[in-house]
């Protein structure tokens, strides 16, 4: 396992060591503090210790290098457990609305829910406090890494962030105003919950993207063509394609030299190309070039 997989596997078993502690002292708080608020925030910090080992187990296959069978790597399968973990995410999310609604309208209906105790809200703010900081440590990390697993686990620890700020405010007006705002803790639930749901379908997008081998974005490939272009001996530049595998990009690539040039002097342009550009995307890029004359250029 290189650097890169020990770092994301470190980080995200501490996180489901938190999110194991978490979900005890929670369920805890919400029987002895008879908070359904607190009960539902603590399944929601279970369904993150499913999301931590979709990226434990999938950090571990994707680490691997190229074998007889992935001679690509294994990249996508990193690509595969983000949108596992997106879909997951939209899951608490959609299941966070419909318990929302259907206390919305039990409230509206003149059910009255009985008062928490301070128990419950003392562990909801911890739990924001917590939780929080793991979104901003994983976050990090995963922008560090470049890793899109990594910040979309990310964002199950600020969903489990914001999931504990509703129980916070529905427990605390409950506690100190009752009444008619004991409809504000699934009021603000209902937001946070369409809110997760929104941040879920922004992550699957890309994966999507990546696991049907979209191209790159006119512009990437616009600076793929430039970098390659720039070399001295090259003079166009076609049939370029590419696509994605994790955080290797793939780049398949014509390249259009003198007609009289040797074949050693073409084979020092072609290591001067993936030099330039394994510099400015990262030294994991694959690159395969082939080499044309000009006279026979397309």
């Amino acid at each position: 396992m290189d650097n890169r997989a020990r770092t994301i596997q470190s980080v995200t078993i501490w996180g489901a060591v938190c999110n194991l502690v978490l979900s005890v002292v929670k369920m805890a708080a919400g029987i002895w503090g008879r908070s359904a608020a607190m009960t539902a925030d603590a399944i929601h910090s279970l369904s993150d210790l499913i999301s931590d080992f979709i990226v434990i187990v999938f950090n571990r296959i994707s680490s691997r290098g190229s074998d007889k069978n992935h001679d690509f790597g294994h990249g996508k399968f990193e690509t595969l457990a983000t949108l596992a973990v997106s879909l997951l995410l939209a899951w608490v999310g959609v299941k966070m609305l419909v318990g929302s609604v259907s206390n919305i309208k039990a409230v509206l209906g003149g059910e009255e829910l009985e008062v928490p105790g301070t128990i419950a809200l003392a562990v909801a703010a911890l739990s924001i406090i917590v939780k929080e900081i793991l979104f901003q440590w994983t976050y990090r990390v995963g922008k560090k890494v470049e890793s899109p697993l990594m910040k979309a686990n990310a964002w199950h620890h600020r969903s489990d962030a914001l999931s504990s700020v509703g129980a916070l405010l529905g427990i605390g007006m409950s506690i100190f105003l009752g009444g008619k705002w004991l409809i504000m803790d699934p009021l603000v639930g209902g937001v946070i919950s369409i809110i997760i749901v929104f941040v879920a379908v922004k992550m699957a997008l890309p994966s999507l993207s990546q696991l049907t081998d979209a191209s790159l974005p006119d512009s990437v490939e616009n600076q793929i063509s430039d970098i390659i272009t720039a070399v001295p001996g090259v003079e166009d530049v076609h049939e370029l394609k590419t696509r994605e595998s994790g955080h290797s990009i793939i780049v398949s690539v014509h390249i259009v030299v003198c007609p009289d040039m040797t074949v050693s002097r073409a084979h020092e342009i072609t290591v001067e190309v993936e030099k330039n550009l394994r510099a400015a995307f990262g030294t994991q890029m694959q690159i395969s070039i082939h080499v044309e004359p000009s006279s026979d250029a397309a």
